[in-house]
């Protein structure tokens, strides 16, 4: 069947990402002898440069991965944490706010990115790490050239720079405007700093380890956490409408490292087993879906899921959805996880699922526990797509109002000819996140926007607590054996675009290519994660290529349905290698011009 790039086959090493020149990055990485976690590190560096508006220096990166030598899936955290000062009394008592805001200081965590990336090329690369930030500076001193969504982005945020982010407007606007698509862009600053970085940590000796560790130090106990925190001192406006100052400090970075956690696994038909990031995120929606979706009729025809699969699967998302603002969160009840990925509780709510769609929020009770949700929610305060009043500060603008994907965030994948295999998210700290600091080039997250200022919720916003973030990179393994890596960006859609390659892929027979052009939907029936937390029940927005008769069946049974055009949603890539054979291949995204994967 036609499909619009071919799906990648070879022996040598495959590179899947959001942006070809990360691809690129990683694939020279992979023919200089470097293995995959070398690749994903260079490749992540470069995306953010070349994806500024989707991730940042100052972001977070979850990582999975499985080693040659260890097929037991690990996930990287480097995802930081609320700052110490960041208390529901402060936000809601002192500052009278209901949400966290989606831009400005008060929506940051720790950054968490750089010492994720590098903790993973210490303990599982093999090249120092000027080797494989090389890439990235030279984009980021050189110059690279921007693509459209750039130039949106920037355009649509340009009167809060020009108004209130001084330092944002001098980086990123050219005479006061937009860079055009195709104009190169630098960022020297950028350069610059990572160029310190390196040589405080080539300072402390020979040894590889030796100078990635002191390059992490230089970042948090060094020069960028001592001008993070002088820089949030100073107020700036945020989406709120106000100027507020930061909370985080020098301390909140120099306590924070990023660490290796067990994933959740769990057992799927044709002897599959998909590894997902725990309760803190919003991985385990994944599962969920497929839980609920085991024993139902998948069909694709041509390539293309029929109006049976697409209601099942849009009233699958919204149980499994329901249970993540219930029960999802890093103060979650730790034994709350068993019961939402069991067999007996997806059999009960299964039961749910009728031939109309549902157009209530319908949370489950795990284990007998009994939901609470925020008052937010609760209210239906977010219904029916209620704005951001400032009109700019939508945390992650995902999907637009006409359901046009606009990413927010980036993935990667990568496997070896040795069988490393990795999946990677990284976001946050997007150029449209908070003001640019001057003296560093890149701005602050805004990832704690996902927090709820009510007290006793696995969600509430506490120190030392990490947001219950919508990153959400796939691992899958067949027989017991690493086979897949995958992932998307897409906020809330993550883990639905995930769902619609899964059924593409493993039920419709598709081979990784075909079933990342397979036609995608999803649902807006749930709260969203970033603010304002707007939610509308019904609502499915899906591509055309479903078909005239699939969408208006989907209508007679009561779904809200959004034509969002033939190629729309979804920035998919994947990798994987053949279990009995090692041959690798690789697909990435079509939509939006701009995702590749390289390999051989």
């Amino acid at each position: 069947m036609f499909t619009t790039r071919p799906e990648l086959a070879g022996t040598h090493g495959m590179v899947a990402s959001t942006h070809w020149l990360a691809s690129a990055a990683g694939m020279a990485v992979l023919e200089d002898d470097g293995n995959a976690f070398d690749a994903a590190v260079a490749a992540g560096f470069v995306l953010q440069v070349v994806e500024p508006h989707l991730n940042g220096p100052g972001g977070e990166v979850p990582a999975l991965f499985t080693t040659a030598d260890d097929p037991r899936p690990r996930a990287l955290c480097g995802q930081g944490p609320a700052p110490a000062a960041a208390t529901i009394g402060h936000y809601r008592d002192e500052l009278g706010l209901d949400l966290v805001p989606g831009t400005g200081f008060l929506a940051t965590t720790v950054p968490g990115a750089w010492d994720g990336w590098l903790l993973l090329l210490r303990d599982h690369g093999t090249k120092p790490l000027r080797d494989v930030l090389k890439y990235a500076i030279g984009y980021a001193r050189d110059g690279f050239p921007i693509v459209e969504r750039i130039s949106t982005t920037i355009d649509t945020v340009r009167a809060m720079f020009t108004e209130h982010w001084p330092s944002s407007a001098q980086l990123w606007l050219t005479d006061g405007a937009a860079p055009k698509p195709g104009s190169v862009l630098k960022n020297p600053v950028l350069a610059d700093t990572w160029e310190r970085l390196l040589a405080e940590g080539e300072a402390a000796g020979p040894g590889r380890e030796v100078q990635i560790d002191a390059a992490r130090r230089a970042w948090s106990q060094g020069f960028v956490a001592e001008a993070v925190e002088k820089f949030v001192r100073t107020p700036h406006r945020d989406n709120s409408g106000r100027d507020h100052a930061g909370v985080i400090t020098a301390q909140d970075m120099a306590e924070f490292e990023a660490g290796y956690e067990t994933p959740l696994t769990v057992d799927l038909p044709g002897d599959w087993t998909l590894a997902k990031f725990g309760i803190w995120s919003q991985g385990p929606a994944l599962a969920q879906q497929l839980r609920l979706l085991e024993g139902d009729r998948i069909n694709y025809v041509d390539g293309v899921a029929d109006a049976d699969t697409v209601h099942l699967a849009v009233e699958a998302a919204k149980l499994a959805f329901a249970d993540r603002e219930a029960w999802y969160g890093d103060s979650a009840d730790p034994g709350v996880l068993a019961d939402l990925v069991s067999r007996d509780y997806a059999a009960a709510r299964r039961a749910l699922i009728g031939e109309r769609a549902s157009l209530e929020l319908r949370p489950g009770s795990p284990g007998g526990r009994d939901a609470i949700l925020a008052a937010h929610v609760a209210e239906g305060r977010g219904v029916d797509g209620e704005k951001d009043p400032s009109g700019v500060g939508i945390g992650e603008p995902t999907v637009s109002p006409t359901g046009e994907s606009r990413g927010d965030t980036v993935h990667i994948d990568v496997v070896d000819r040795w069988g490393n295999l990795i999946s990677a998210t990284p976001s946050g700290g997007w150029l449209q996140s908070s003001p640019t600091i001057p003296e560093l080039g890149f701005c602050l997250g805004s990832r704690a926007q996902m927090f709820w200022l009510d007290e006793g919720l696995p969600n509430s916003l506490a120190p030392g607590k990490r947001p219950r973030i919508t990153l959400s990179p796939s691992l899958a393994l067949r027989g017991g054996v690493p086979t897949m890596a995958f992932g998307t960006p897409g906020g809330d859609q993550q883990d639905q675009w995930q769902l619609c390659f899964w059924l593409a892929h493993v039920h419709g027979g598709l081979n990784l290519q075909a079933a990342i052009d397979a036609p995608a939907w999803h649902t807006g029936a749930f709260p969203g994660s970033f603010y304002p937390r707007a939610w509308e029940p019904g609502r499915v927005v899906a591509e055309s290529r479903l078909g005239a008769e699939t969408l208006a069946e989907l209508r007679r049974r009561g779904h809200d349905v959004l034509d969002a055009g033939p190629w729309a949603l979804g920035r998919l890539s994947a990798v994987s290698r053949d279990p009995d054979s090692g041959l690798l291949r690789a697909a990435a995204n079509a939509r939006g011009a701009q995702g590749y994967a390289a390999g051989r």
